[in-house]
């Protein structure tokens, strides 16, 4: 979003805004001699609840799938090569059913657990999914919150009867409970609920793509999205229930049709129905910090008077990948540990490289999605010299990145690597293994991928306030890309949000970030390897629970949590 969406007026409040994000940014790092703020202790009996019901509010139950969509992966990067499908009851449960439903339920003794579409940390799962719609076959007009665990929609408002519009008009929003996360990770909690909002924002793109939908994000202000979602509505939220906040508005739309009016424009008069359970009955701490930054960083309404345009794809996919992409959202899962030994041919590298590059899918569920920049730390690629590599996805990226890092660094370009790929070799590393586990946290997640990788963020100045969400969101969406693209080659992923920010600058030359000024942050690592079955964990169908649930997708061949 641009910088003029704030009126010279507003110039102070935004820069003091901006700075608040920034200094909880500082605040909630981790740090090699210390931790960020978190709980010292945690009631696993006592975990909030991982679903949120509107109780009072109409159930209307959506269909499963039959049978998956037959759409080969490399299809979804195609523009034109998937045909529209009407919007029905049908295909919005396909949407929901491959973007935010269940993916399976995981069993080690005692303990049983649900894992969704969508990735999570922690399997928090702090994003909430709505419909906004008006004249679908089947669907009531009005809002719809998603619940994940009945797969089927509850009727939050309703709206008086009027004269159906020329063609439905839908949209899709996302809301975070940021307790889900705080609950485990205090302080740093919300980072996680940002990088999962991008990480939702990615799978509704994939689901979109699959029914030949476009994902056409809405700038709007928070006070406009509260309103719109009944989140502004306290009488709703009795009894301590915690609150959401609104984060994102997108807009379905078939190719080359009109954009649709936004909800405002037609959400009159709603009859608002349901109240919201709560989740956790009894809090042991609280971490204001987090709803003072939300505070600072909700858009306002000038953000409400600039939509992006839908960007193309510039490129045709990487390579073909004839596996049906159902498949590989259906079976995504975060891998828990990896093979030390597994390897990775340097050809098979470029492809997921490709995949992060602007002007593809997902990354149009964002507006100027192209802020985030890629840190490679090849570790076991045959063919690629061990050590660390930049991926610029801008040129204006590109020139601050050089400006930035030391001039002593390599920066070698990798000639072996496609034209379209500006790899750049900045420093070779032979004991790897071990700078990644310590940077992450001294996990051997790190240690044994075949891959790391840290996503850096322009971060200072940040255009706008509500730009901080914006970058972080935008690196969970690459954390979605990178999720899917690592199925495409067998292989699994991992997001890390526990890493040390400023121990990963200083290995790199970034300016030192005590001044809260530095131009550059990280705000996400991820690491890509082959992943190891745990054979404790039994894997169930995620709603064997639901009456008529196709005995096919009962497989449970496949378990890393």
């Amino acid at each position: 979003m641009s910088d003029t969406l704030l009126a010279p007026a507003d110039d102070a409040l935004r820069v003091q805004r901006s700075a608040l994000a920034a200094a909880y940014h500082e605040r909630s790092k981790h740090r090699l001699e210390r931790y960020a703020n978190g709980p010292e202790t945690l009631d696993w009996d006592a975990q909030p609840d991982p679903f949120r019901r509107y109780r009072g509010a109409p159930l209307q139950p959506l269909p499963l799938l039959a049978q998956d969509p037959a759409t080969p992966w490399d299809a979804l990067h195609r523009p034109g090569a998937v045909a529209a499908q009407p919007f029905s009851l049908a295909s919005l449960g396909a949407l929901f059913e491959l973007s935010l439903a269940l993916a399976a339920w995981k069993q080690a003794g005692p303990d049983r657990w649900s894992v969704r579409i969508n990735p999570s940390s922690g399997n928090l799962h702090p994003t909430e999914g709505w419909l906004l719609c008006q004249g679908v076959p089947g669907l009531a007009d009005g809002v719809h919150h998603y619940a994940p665990h009945e797969h089927a929609l509850e009727l939050r408002a309703a709206l008086p009867a009027s004269p159906a519009p020329t063609s439905p008009r839908v949209f899709v929003a996302q809301s975070s409970i940021a307790w889900r996360e705080a609950w485990k990770y205090g302080e740093r909690a919300l980072r996680y609920c940002l990088l999962d909002a991008g990480h939702a924002a990615g799978a509704l793109a994939y689901a979109a793509a699959l029914q030949g939908w476009q994902l056409q994000p809405c700038p709007v202000a928070a006070a406009d999205l509260a309103a719109w979602l009944g989140l502004d509505r306290d009488m709703d939220f009795p009894g301590g229930a915690e609150c959401e906040e609104p984060e994102l508005l997108f807009e379905l739309r078939p190719p080359d049709t009109a954009a649709a009016p936004l909800p405002g424009d037609w959400l009159s008069q709603p009859l608002w129905q349901g109240q919201a359970n709560r989740l956790d009955a009894h809090p042991m701490y609280r971490w204001p910090v987090i709803d003072q930054t939300l505070e600072a960083t909700r858009p306002t309404a000038g953000a409400a008077t600039a939509e992006a345009p839908l960007p193309q794809a510039t490129t045709v996919p990487p390579q073909a990948a004839p596996e049906p992409a159902a498949s590989l959202i259906r079976r995504r899962r975060s891998a828990q540990r990896f093979d030390a030994q597994a390897r990775l041919d340097r050809t098979a590298l470029w492809p997921l490289l490709q995949a992060l590059l602007p002007g593809r899918l997902p990354f149009s569920a964002l507006p100027e999605a192209d802020h985030v920049h890629v840190l490679l730390f090849a570790h076991r690629v045959d063919g690629l010299a061990p050590g660390a590599y930049l991926l610029p996805r801008s040129e204006a990226g590109a020139t601050l990145l050089r400006r930035q890092l030391p001039v002593s660094l390599d920066w070698a370009p990798v000639a072996e690597a496609p034209a379209d790929l500006p790899l750049w070799r900045l420093a070779a590393n032979p004991a790897l293994a071990g700078t990644l586990r310590t940077l992450n946290c001294h996990q051997a997640l790190g240690s044994d991928a075949i891959l790391g990788l840290a996503l850096l963020a322009e971060f200072q100045p940040l255009p706008t306030p509500w730009a901080y969400r914006e970058r972080l969101m935008e690196a969970g969406l690459l954390g979605q890309a990178l999720y899917l693209q690592a199925e495409a080659m067998s292989l699994a992923g991992t997001g890390i949000g526990c890493f040390f920010d400023d121990a990963l600058h200083q290995l790199i030359g970034l300016t030192p970030t005590a001044a809260p000024q530095a131009a550059l942050q990280s705000v996400y690592h991820f690491t890509i390897g082959r992943a190891l079955t745990d054979s404790r964990i039994a894997t169930t169908a995620p709603y064997a629970h639901l009456p008529a649930w196709p005995e096919r997708l009962a497989d449970t061949s496949r378990s890393p949590a």
